[in-house]
This record gives structure tokens, sequence and C-alpha cells, in this order.
């Protein structure tokens, strides 16, 4: 099992409420995607399934964690995304899928006190599984706990948000990251740890897609042109020409998450005008880039205009607003 780092007030409110005999039937672990809520809430499960919730760990050897291991623990189940036949996911998870888990919910615990159902992510699910889930969370079978993933809770129906019991875990902090990674990579060396800690933005996960992907020089063009405001175009030419054809899809959708990131982080200290003109930018650049892909956007011409509001945000060109 991938190990979990950071999360403990998450992971101590739900074990609390076990260890009070007061556990709620439904949580969702809310929070950005990549920063291990699937891998706590199968560390969750676990623990709750193996009645650990005392001690909170449970060893290798205990039998429920060979059958969960091993995908055949009785009293557990867990719905996602199914693979297709050409490999890709499924878009949605199926109504079909929740309503697979009648049997489990109509049945007593087989080997453990408890039934666990995990769903990752809640957000997937298709409406009329959503609203198949939720005839389950208003008359919940006993002793059946649900563990749903969102990395969106708005997107969820507000009667399935409304039978959970919300925690909101936060991106991991620079200690637990770089720990994080060296367990999920032993490759890594450490300057490949800190570059990773540093584009991560909090996320293993994310920081982990991220890898080999140039991010590092994204970033320090971007530097540049909010430096020098780019009077002659050579940075967002650069990025254009890189970052452009069929080879260089995986870096442009890099480049297209990093720009709304760099802005907000270059943005976040002004105040008045200067803050008020940083969000238009933004909120243009935020849009451009999220579009990009599904409208199939020109690649160069995009990189270009996000390069183009990011220049605005030169401490020239603002001096030069308020001269």
């Amino acid at each position: 099992m991938t190990p979990v780092y950071g999360h403990d007030t998450a992971r101590g409110a739900i074990l609390d409420a076990a260890r009070s005999g007061r556990l709620h039937h439904a949580w969702i672990l809310a929070g950005p995607q990549g920063i291990g809520k699937a891998s706590l809430a199968r560390e969750l499960a676990l623990t709750l399934l193996a009645g650990e919730e005392e001690t909170g760990r449970v060893a290798p050897s205990h039998p429920a964690a060979h059958l969960f291991a091993a995908g055949t623990h009785p009293d557990y189940a867990q719905l996602a995304r199914l693979e297709k036949d050409n490999g890709d996911l499924a878009r949605n998870i199926s109504v079909d899928q929740v309503r697979g888990l009648g049997r489990l919910l109509a049945t007593a615990p087989s080997v453990s006190s408890r039934r666990i159902i995990l769903i990752d992510a809640a957000d997937d699910m298709e409406r009329a599984a959503a609203n198949a889930l939720l005839k389950s969370l208003e008359e919940p079978p006993r002793d059946v706990v649900f563990l749903l993933i969102s990395h969106a809770p708005s997107r969820l129906l507000p009667t399935i948000r409304s039978r959970c019991r919300l925690l909101r875990l936060s991106p991991l902090g620079s200690a637990d990251m770089a720990a994080a990674l060296r367990a999920a990579d032993s490759s890594l060396n450490e300057g490949d740890v800190m570059e990773l800690t540093e584009i991560g933005a909090g996320s293993p996960g994310r920081a982990l897609a991220l890898s080999g992907l140039g991010v590092s020089e994204m970033i320090g063009a971007l530097e540049r042109i909010v430096q020098t405001g780019d009077p002659i175009n050579e940075e967002r030419l650069a990025l254009a020409k890189s970052l452009s054809g069929k080879a260089a899809r995986k870096r442009f959708e890099a480049f297209l998450e990093q720009v709304p990131t760099f802005m907000t982080d270059r943005a976040k200290h002004r105040s008045g005008k200067r803050l008020k003109d940083a969000i238009a930018h933004w909120e243009q650049a935020r849009d451009l880039a999220a579009q990009a892909i599904p409208l199939s956007l020109d690649p160069a011409a995009t990189i270009f205009e996000l390069c183009t509001h990011v220049a605005a945000l030169t401490e020239e060109q603002e001096a030069d607003l308020f001269a």
C-alpha cells in the first residue's frame, strides 16, 4: 500500500469517531488532485476493516491486510472509472457500477465488523450513478462506511454533500512532499526532490506527473518575461517553438497548467489597481489555458498569448501605466 504523508487531522477525525463509537456512515475526503486523498482513504479503509482504530496501524501480517492487498476482502469495494478495451479510462463511473454494490450492502459483514465502500473519485459519477448512490446514503445499511474522494465537492449533488461529513485535505508541506517523492521514486536524487517539491505545489502526484517535462525551464522563461516584459518577443517565440508539435504535447499541457499558477504567485502580494489589473490578466490566461485542449487551439498562438498576459505583470509596464 502506498505510504501516506501528512493529513493527520483528517486521519484523526475518522479514527477518533470510530474509537468513540460515533463513526458517521459517509465521509467526503476533499482536496486538490495528487495530494494523497485516495491513499489516505485506502489506509483508513484497511484500518477500519481490521478493527485497529485504537492504534491506527495494521501489521502486514494481519489477515485483513493480506485480503486487502490481494483485492479479495469480502467486506470492501472500491469504485473507479473502468478501463476500456483500448486502454483508456471510461469517462464516468456508471450507474451499473453503483448498482453492483447491492450485494455487499444487502449482506452482513463476512470477516470484519464493518463494510467499507470507497469511491475514487465521486466527482466522476454520472448523474444516474450519483442518484443511485444517494439512495444508499439516505438509508445507510448498518455498519457500512462510505469514503468518497472528491477533487471538487461543489460538483457533487447537494443532497450527497448534505449526507456526508466533509474533510478538507490541504496540499502537503515541503517536508512531507519530499518524503512522499522519495518513497514514490527511489531513483530521484536530492536535486530532483527539491525541484519537484517546488513545482508540485504540495501535490506529489502532480509533481511526479510533471517530472522530466522541463517545467523548471518553463518557469525560468516566464520569470524572464515578467522581469523584462520580453520587448522583442524572444522568450515568447522560443517557448512557442519548443512547446508546439505532437512530440511536445505533454510539455504543452504542463505549460498550460503552470501559467495561471505562476501568475497567481506573482500577483498575490499586490494591492489596489495593480492587483485588479493582475487579476484581469490572470482570468484571461486561466480561461485560455482551460480552453486550449478542448477547443484544439493552435499551441504556438496560445503560448504566445499566454506569455503576453504574463508580460503584462512586469513592474516596468505597471510603472508606465501610472506615469
